[in-house]
């Protein structure tokens, strides 16, 4: 009797990994795997913000819009959803999480920028090294980030294929939602590269006229010569 339940549980593994499911159990982990790393580094640069902030407030005070700003953008983020592994199946929640986040870069942006106008602050030797903390950061999010849309991708790929679709609705392996980029028209547009206008040329005073065609071009020169008829 044990030796029919030991060649019956043996079958049944064979069956299973045939029809895709050791496959599929192998990615779903690595999705999670993924995802967790995401959360690390998110959390990383949450944890960088208060000292951020409170260095910025010692240099400027009166940007009182921009540093609260960023600190309700933070607590927006961290209270945004629970970071259950339900949030991996519910496209709404991850769509909420994936905007809290957004916002807090771009107010993070914002307060940067701040310190472009105060040099004091650009020289601080704590402000600078929360600055390279947090640009590390960034880098860290979008090595995460694309390690997970590659798992998502690759198991989003295995459940929706045949004959593995099939093992996939069996067991509930759900198709997981992935990141998106938020401005994708304006990222698609071609950029406008704008110079300025050229500033209009201050008209010689008389006499000087012979000076300034020797101070310009040979090209310059010959585009002031009448033309001959």
């Amino acid at each position: 009797m044990r030796a029919w339940s030991l060649a019956f549980l043996v079958i049944l593994a064979a069956g299973l990994s045939g029809c895709g499911y050791s496959q599929l159990t192998r990615q779903d982990e690595d999705v999670k795997a993924s995802w967790s790393e995401v959360v690390n580094q998110y959390q990383r640069r949450a944890d960088l913000i208060p000292n951020l902030v409170r260095t910025v407030k010692g240099y400027a005070n009166q940007e009182q819009q921009v540093l609260i700003g960023v600190t309700q953008a933070r607590a927006q983020a961290a209270g945004a959803i629970q970071l259950s592994p339900d949030l991996l199946n519910n496209p709404e929640a991850f769509a909420k999480f994936q905007a809290a986040q957004n916002e807090l870069g771009s107010s993070l942006k914002r307060l940067i920028a701040v310190a472009e106008a105060y040099p004091d602050l650009k020289s601080n030797e704590n402000f600078r090294d929360l600055q390279a903390q947090l640009e590390g950061t960034e880098n860290r999010i979008a090595i995460a980030r694309q390690r997970y849309i590659d798992a998502v991708r690759n198991f989003n790929t295995t459940v929706r294929a045949f004959p593995t679709n099939l093992t996939a609705k069996m067991f509930d392996f759900q198709v997981k939602p992935n990141f998106t980029v938020a401005n994708e028209p304006a990222i698609a547009a071609p950029p406008t590269v704008d110079f300025g206008d050229r500033p209009a040329r201050t008209p010689a005073p008389d006499g000087a006229g012979s000076a300034g065609a020797g101070a310009g071009t040979g090209a310059e020169a010959g585009a002031r010569q009448p033309v001959p008829k």
